[in-house]
């Protein structure tokens, strides 16, 4: 995952002005907490959080339905 530096904020800062951490969320889209100079949290619009969750499910389908077709006969043997 690419993170933007303007984007970055620490913990203790995030947490004294939380307002600035949502700036940062509606200027570049997401915000990256450091805990111990390090990215620890992933700070997302709720519109955003929604897209991810879709793609993830569309993944989920897709790759059952390709599991159902490898197995195709496996799972006829099973359902009998």
């Amino acid at each position: 995952m690419m993170i933007n530096t303007n984007s970055m904020i620490s913990i203790t800062e995030a947490n004294q002005n939380f307002s600035k951490v949502a700036k940062l969320v509606d200027t570049n889209g997401s915000a990256v907490i450091l805990k111990n100079n390090a990215p620890r949290y992933l700070i997302v619009s709720f519109d955003q959080a929604e897209s991810m969750q879709l793609a993830k499910d569309e993944d989920v389908f897709s790759i059952s339905e390709r599991l159902i077709k490898q197995n195709h006969e496996a799972y006829r043997e099973l359902a009998k």
